[in-house]
């Protein structure tokens, strides 16, 4: 046996990242093995039948080398409790449990270290595990998992049910009587051991064999690997009854993982995202190669993924590590992206680029690994710093802290000011007017500048309409509207509508409703169709909705105002046209002379003050200018107009597919989505491009959700319904077809949450974040809604009874209900029960 040779911190790579602190080299090669880590302790094989412990404590017993088996170790496992500290060897001809204390003793004795025998001859043995409270074992012992007791060396319980032999087997930590197993037969397998039962067992998962499997007790969720790198994460909610939450491919994750870093550090470049990088980091080779899941084991991550982490709930997701045979992948549980890569490779002083067997343990900042050779005698344990291996690959900072919430008044240059401007100064003009008109002339007794005629000579006609005379203006009836309606607080606790109450067809055939909004107050919902109308209904479903008809196409968007008067809609023919409610007749109009490129979205936005909408890869402000006069003959002269205020271009000229804003409060940021698959946030308070999120989706985003539906105040009451934690405004949701769900923090610019438990893999289901903030809907193509909790990553509900794909889902403001839309015309409303 070689000398071993340690390596100093000071001959590691650039920046401390990782240090190679021991090397051995064995008689015999230990490629796939079950090794063992758990810092500051790492337990190998070495010259194939003895057993090595070694330690970064206490240099005298760095290495302690156990002898006891007569075949090649196969399988090693420390203990979970730690006092004593066990460590448990397997070969063909026998487990043993060692006490690692009296094996150091006697060694400084001068005797030989010896261990108890829990089995001799079990079969060939692919892992070993210790159980919670170190008084079992569980062994893999070809297609069986054999539950040893550690103080009697019986077996409680022999567990055949697979097809393959046993890969991998695991305690689960809040039910301890359950042991999980994986095996080459591609499955997992649920047993209670005490009962000697199964009590699940999954289907075929992958085309290769499962190596590994880790569980997550902060969110109850088990996670397995295979050896083509894809990696499954399974709910172990015992209502959830073993839902799969997610399916990863290691590959395609190191491709997105270095080619949104490449781009990202081109466009904190002067000059923007002009053009993807050619060769980003160099990562066709990990790309092409297998990656097999060697191991899975918890990632204890510093804190310096940004401020966001935890916010989304109190239950901690965290990461985990994936050891590979060609790098290690810290793996994100809750978005299910990854926060770092470290490829063997890549750092000089390592001995080991291809690893047959790996093993990781990470505490206090520092990980541990022990590696053995693929095509060598190597034995190599490398300590990784995480909080600098985890820095050296963050996106650059923008320098900019963005909020939705202001910080700052608004600026005299800012586009918004413009607006407002403007108005100011046609003020005085207004009052001249309206003052020159009221200064009494002289004038004769009879002043009036039209005489009617008495009558008497003329041909009586015939009376087309009798004009209302006794209508009120829009602000009168929109006040008693509001003043009518009740507004109540929103219960922040409340339970989730799940109830259906009403179930409707908005036409006489099947036509697909591509938009639903409520309005600010929860009165009125708002329906957008395929076939070129707009309904308003009453929030309860009930009554004969309004109908909005002007649209020559498909209605695409629907956007109430502020103060509940307004309905914006747009449409396929590359119209925007704003609607009266009460009245139930066009306002405003604009097509395409003034829009010469589609309408892909539009809005009111900073209160009603102005319209935002995107025109290909224009974000365009228009100050607009609705003519209330209530004169019944020159009604149809209509005087209102659009003013362009300001003009903003996508970073690259790309068309943008969607945007959002807070129109509830006066906010500066705006949120749009383009083809190129980026996120991009505007600072119109500065008139400029804030930031850009690269590769957000694999797919163009079709909708951008924000937060901000609870924070709307009923004006004419002077209360809310609902009021939040300033932060969780600045979370917003974005969807994309076949890409499920992701939730964001502006702060950050990260995605701190997927959700993608809903299939819509052809069609773009809408979204919609519930008042209380703790509930993201969204539609689907199986015929059901599904209800997410923002701190779970898998679904809380699925709503069935619909007929069709659910096109979109609104919540509203006022009280616990939620209103789904199909594509076969039909609304659905759900109350809490």
């Amino acid at each position: 046996m070689e000398e071993p040779r340690a390596f100093p911190a000071s001959s590691s790579w650039e920046g401390g990242v990782v240090t190679e602190r021991y090397l051995l080299g064995s008689a015999r090669p230990a490629p796939h093995v079950q090794l063992a880590c758990c810092p500051p302790l790492c337990a190998f094989p070495v010259d194939g039948d003895a057993l090595g412990v070694w330690s970064t404590r206490d240099p005298p017993h760095q290495l302690l080398i156990l002898r006891g088996h007569h075949q090649p170790v196969t399988a090693v496992a420390f203990g979970n409790t730690g006092i004593p500290l066990l460590v448990c060897s397997a070969s063909q001809d026998c487990v043993i449990m060692w006490r690692l204390d009296e094996c150091r003793a006697r060694r400084l004795q001068g005797l030989a270290p010896c261990g108890l025998t829990l089995c001799a001859h079990p079969g060939k043995v692919r892992c070993v595990r210790c159980g919670p409270d170190d008084q079992v074992a569980a062994v893999g012992a070809g297609r069986r998992v054999l539950v040893l007791d550690v103080q009697s060396q019986a077996t409680l319980a022999e567990l055949e049910g697979h097809q393959g032999p046993v890969t991998a087997a695991e305690f689960c930590a809040w039910r301890p009587h359950v042991i999980i197993s994986v095996s080459e037969d591609r499955s997992f397998k649920v047993w209670d051991f005490r009962a000697g039962s199964l009590l699940f067992s999954s289907p075929v998962l992958a085309a290769s064999p499962l190596l590994s499997l880790c569980f997550n007790e902060a969110g109850q969720q088990l996670v397995t690997g295979c050896a083509e790198g894809q990696l499954w994460v399974f709910s172990l909610v015992e209502s959830h009854h073993y839902r799969c939450v997610t399916c990863a491919d290691l590959r395609k994750k190191v491709e997105t993982f270095s080619t949104r870093r490449a781009e990202s550090r081109l466009c904190s470049q002067p000059g923007g995202c002009e053009r993807p990088p050619a060769d980003g980091l160099d990562t066709g080779d990990l790309v092409d190669a297998t990656l097999p899941v060697l191991a899975l084991a918890r990632c204890d991550l510093p804190l310096v993924l940004g401020p966001a982490r935890g916010l989304l709930s109190s239950e901690n997701t965290g990461c985990l590590w994936i050891g590979s045979s060609t790098g290690l992948f810290i793996f994100n549980l809750a978005n299910f992206e990854l926060e770092a890569v470290l490829r063997y490779k890549d750092f000089r002083n390592l001995s080991i680029l291809v690893a047959g067997s790996c093993a990781v343990g990470s505490s206090s900042g520092k990980a541990l690994c022990v590696l053995t050779a693929m095509f060598g005698n190597e034995i190599a344990v490398l300590e990784v710093n995480l909080a600098a291996l985890v820095r050296s690959q963050q996106r650059p900072h923008l320098g900019t802290d963005l909020s939705v919430l202001p910080s700052s008044g608004v600026l005299p240059t800012s586009p918004l000011c413009l607006g407002t401007a403007e108005e100011k100064r046609a003020q005085p003009a207004a009052h001249k007017q309206a003052a020159a008109r009221s200064v009494l002339k002289d004038k004769p007794l009879v002043f009036h500048t039209h005489v009617r005629s008495s009558g008497y000579a003329s041909t009586p006609h015939a009376s087309m309409f009798s004009p209302k005379t006794n209508v009120k203006g829009d602000c009168e009836r929109s006040s008693k509207c509001k003043n009518a309606y009740k507004c109540k607080e929103y219960p922040l606790e409340s339970s989730l509508p799940t109830k259906l109450r009403r179930r409707l067809a908005v036409a006489q055939g099947p036509v697909a409703v591509s938009c639903v909004q409520f309005s600010g107050d929860g009165r009125w919902l708002a329906c957008g169709l395929l076939n070129h109308l707009s309904l308003v209904f009453d929030s309860d479903l009930t009554g004969t909705p309004a109908v909005l008809s002007g649209h020559d196409g498909a209605v695409s968007t629907l956007g109430w105002s502020h103060n509940g008067r307004w309905l914006l809609s747009t449409s396929l023919d590359g119209t925007l046209k704003v609607w009266s409610v009460c009245r139930r007749e066009l306002a405003l109009s604009l097509g395409r002379d003034r829009l010469p490129k589609p309408v892909r979205a539009a809005q009111f936005y900073y209160i009603d003050s102005f319209i935002l909408l995107s025109s290909g890869p224009d974000l365009q402000l228009l100050k607009y200018h609705v003519d209330t006069c209530r004169d019944e003959i020159k009604r149809y002269n209509r005087r209102s107009h659009c003013t362009p205020i300001f003009r903003l271009l996508t970073t690259g000229a790309t068309e943008i597919t969607s945007l959002s804003a807070a129109n509830e409060f006066y906010s500066y940021l705006v949120l749009t989505a383009g083809r190129n698959r980026a996120l991009e946030v505007f600072d119109l308070n500065a008139g400029r491009s804030a930031a850009v999120i690269v590769g957000a989706h694999s797919r163009p985003v079709h909708q951008i959700c924000q937060n901000t539906v609870s924070f709307w105040c009923c004006t004419s009451l002077g209360s809310s319904f609902t009021t939040q934690q300033a932060h969780i405004y600045n979370l917003f949701a974005t969807t994309a077809i076949g890409d499920g769900i992701q939730l964001w923090d502006l702060r950050t610019l990260r995605c701190e949450r997927r959700f993608e438990g809903h299939p819509s893999r052809g069609y773009p289901c809408g979204i919609a974040f519930s008042p209380c903030g703790r509930f993201v809907a969204s539609g689907a193509e199986d015929r059901h809604a599904y209800v997410y909790e923002v701190g779970s990553s898998t679904f809380s509900h699925r709503l069935s009874g619909h007929t069709d794909t659910v096109t979109g889902v609104a919540f509203s403001p006022s009280e616990p209900q939620l209103v789904t839309a199909t594509l076969d015309g039909r609304l659905q409303l759900f109350v809490a029960e």
